[in-house]
């Protein structure tokens, strides 16, 4: 599909970033989108660059950046200061690897409970619920 700039509408931007009309609406409510004047009888335009800003917050989103971490790397974007969205990167990093440490931890315990449950089969009380009364 070829435009010109500013050409595009809200629709079609949508359509262009692979996102709905209310995701274009969500992220300029939150300034990661700019929303263009109202020409007079018209409606809004948008261009290209906006929706290639789309597809990178959509891309952002993907890999785990919350929107307000999004609108720190949008601050970047010109892609000179590599070493502040370095710095962004590693702490979500950290962030994610806490993340699977704990969900580990969650593995860990549900697998024994689970067993738990299978070497009970026939009692009276559930193993699984019993534990979980007695840690609460």
């Amino acid at each position: 599909m070829e435009t010109t700039s500013d050409s595009l509408t809200i629709g079609t931007l949508a359509d262009g970033a692979g996102v709905s009309v209310e995701s274009i609406r969500f992220y300029q409510r939150k300034g990661l989108l700019h929303e263009p004047k109202r020409p007079y009888g018209s409606i809004r335009r948008y261009s290209d660059s906006d929706v290639g800003r789309v597809r990178f917050i959509k891309a952002a989103q993907r890999i785990g950046f919350t929107l307000d971490e999004i609108a720190q790397l949008l601050q970047l974007e010109d892609g000179t200061q590599c070493a502040q969205a370095k710095d962004i990167a590693e702490h979500k990093l950290a962030d994610v690897r806490r993340r699977v440490a704990d969900l580990q931890r969650i593995e860990s315990a549900l697998a024994g409970l689970v067993e738990r449950c299978a070497a009970g089969r026939g009692r009276v009380t559930c193993p699984l619920i019993t534990s979980l009364q007695e840690t609460s």
